[in-house]
C-alpha cells in the first residue's frame, strides 16, 4: 500500500477515525492517498481540504470532467500511475461514454490534443503541461493564450491550482510508494455544494 506505516480503519481512534469517516467510501474503504496521512491526521485534512475545494466546489464554472482531465494530464507527465487511474476512471463516469473517456486519455498520453479537445481545451492542456514540466519558463504569455482561447482570469486560476494540486497529490504518491491495491478508482467527493462533505462516492 505505502513504503512507510500506516493506520488501518478498523485500527484508528480520535480525529483518525473521525477524518476516515468523512473521506470513506463503500464498504468503510478509505484511499491508500489518504491512508499515507494516518501517521499525521492534521496532514490529511490540509490535503483533503485542498483537493475539496480545488477540484470539487460548486464555484468552479469550468466542467468538473475537464478539471479531471488536467489532472490525468498531469499526473501522466509526472507517472504517476495512481493519480492516472483514479482520474481517468473520474473523468470517464462523468463523461458518460467510454470511446470519448478513452480518446481524451489516449490525446492526453500522447501529447495530441487536437485529437480530443477542442482549441480552448488544448490551450488549457498546454499551460498545465509546461506548468508541470518545467514551472520557471511559464510567462505571462502563457496567460495571454488562455484569454484568447475563451478562459477568464478566474478560470485561469482554476486551471492553475488544479495543475499544481495535482503535482502535490503524485509527489505524495511518488515519494511515498502509494498503490492501489484494495482502493475502488473513481470514487469522489461529489457533493460540490458542501464543501465540508468529504465522502466518497
Amino acid at each position: 500500500m505505502t513504503w512507510i506505516q500506516t493506520v488501518p480503519y478498523e485500527d484508528a481512534t480520535g480525529r483518525l477515525k473521525m477524518l476516515y469517516d468523512r473521506v470513506k467510501g463503500p464498504d468503510n474503504n478509505v484511499d491508500n492517498i489518504m491512508m499515507a496521512h494516518s501517521l499525521r491526521p492534521h496532514t490529511m485534512d490540509g490535503h483533503m481540504a485542498l483537493y475539496k475545494y480545488v477540484l470539487h466546489h460548486s464555484a468552479n464554472t469550468i466542467p468538473k470532467w475537464f478539471l479531471e482531465a488536467i489532472g490525468v494530464l498531469v499526473s501522466s507527465l509526472n507517472a504517476c500511475s495512481y493519480c492516472v487511474e483514479h482520474h481517468y476512471a473520474g473523468m470517464a463516469r462523468l463523461i458518460g461514454d467510454e470511446n470519448r473517456a478513452r480518446s481524451c486519455r489516449n490525446a492526453l498520453e500522447s501529447g495530441n490534443y487536437a485529437d480530443a479537445f477542442d482549441t480552448r481545451e488544448q490551450a488549457a492542456l498546454d499551460y498545465a503541461a509546461k506548468l508541470t514540466r518545467k514551472a520557471s519558463d511559464v510567462s505571462s504569455g502563457d496567460i495571454d493564450k488562455m484569454r484568447l482561447a475563451g478562459f477568464d482570469d478566474g478560470q485561469i486560476l482554476e486551471i492553475n491550482q488544479v495543475a499544481a494540486y495535482f503535482s502535490y497529490a503524485n509527489r505524495t504518491v511518488l515519494g511515498l510508494g502509494i498503490n492501489t491495491d484494495g482502493d475502488i478508482l473513481g470514487l469522489s467527493p461529489n457533493n460540490s455544494d458542501d464543501p465540508n462533505d468529504w465522502s466518497h462516492r
